[in-house]
């Protein structure tokens, strides 16, 4: 059973509004800060379209889907998060900006307040040094679509107590979720093991080894993986694993975890995967088709 009431999300992307929509569908109080009330019109907007369509496929009730939304608010004023039991933040993979909200936050809130990052590589010790709460900081990475994916992380660092732990994990599992509990090393558990798959599928299409279809059936078909490795870097995002791989390499200089230079040169082409259009597989056409990828090397 959770203490945990009343929840704080720091960020409305991707990644955010996934977790507003748990927290508010299974009986959170739920407030969402974003920067600008354009993009929260649009935050909103996309949560209510998700869950509508939880509706239509008879997974939630329309009484369940009109609690949710009485239970959602937003600001633009990250002091409103001050009296959140639990504040999760999900703004982009910068340190300093992630810094500076915590920094913030940290003067404000008052001392059961959990603090919690849903960074997908970055260190949690990182971002609990600048704040007074070591103890009570931990890290909570969900997985995209939040709303489909049933599994958190739960990060901790040396100085994150016990309690903190256990009150974080037992918040997870009041959101429907299966919480497994891993040391703060960059990666954590899932991307520890998968991001050098990925880049190791990539170095596969560039030395010839296959062709991109073929590597994706392959590892269907021979692991039993609901999707290949390719298809699966352009749901992730293309721009968004170079990023993770480039923090990861930094951390650990191996070798393993550095980006291959032909995802550099797709991220540099503005080939991001889905949400542009185009990565391994060009989505302009219904089915996809695989793109070409004679791209110009970069210098």
């Amino acid at each position: 059973m959770s203490d945990i009431k009343s929840v704080g999300v720091l960020g409305g992307g991707l990644m955010g509004s996934g977790i507003a929509q748990v927290a508010a569908a299974t009986g959170h109080e739920t407030l969402v800060r974003e920067v600008s009330p354009e993009i929260i019109a649009r935050v909103r907007g996309g949560i209510e379209q998700s869950l509508a369509k939880l509706v239509e496929k008879g997974k939630l009730g329309a009484a369940d889907r009109d609690a949710a939304f009485e239970r959602l608010r937003y600001t633009t004023v990250t002091a409103d998060l001050r009296s959140c039991d639990i504040i999760v933040e999900a703004v982009t993979e910068d340190l300093a900006i992630k810094n500076a909200l915590w920094k913030e936050l940290d003067a404000l809130c008052g001392p059961a307040t959990i603090f919690a990052s849903n960074t997908s590589s970055l260190t949690i010790a990182a971002m609990a040094a600048v704040t007074a709460r070591a103890d009570r900081f931990v890290g909570l990475h969900f997985f995209n679509p939040v709303p489909l994916m049933p599994l958190v992380e739960v990060v901790r660092t040396a100085r994150t107590s016990d309690q903190t732990v256990a009150r974080a994990s037992a918040f997870a599992r009041s959101l429907g979720k299966e919480a497994v509990t891993t040391q703060d090393h960059s990666g954590f558990i899932v991307n520890r093991l998968l991001v050098p798959y990925l880049l190791d599928a990539i170095r596969a299409v560039e030395q010839g080894l296959a062709s991109v279809p073929d590597i994706d059936k392959a590892m269907r078909l021979g692991c039993g993986h609901p999707m290949g490795p390719l298809t699966l870097l352009d749901f992730v995002g293309l721009d968004t694993t170079h990023k993770i791989a480039e923090i990861m390499f930094a951390e650990y200089r191996e070798p393993r975890f550095a980006p291959p230079p032909l995802l550099k040169r797709m991220v540099l082409a503005g080939m991001y995967g889905k949400k542009s259009g185009r990565g391994f597989y060009d989505y302009s056409a219904n089915p996809p088709v695989v793109s070409n990828l004679e791209l110009s090397p970069t210098h």
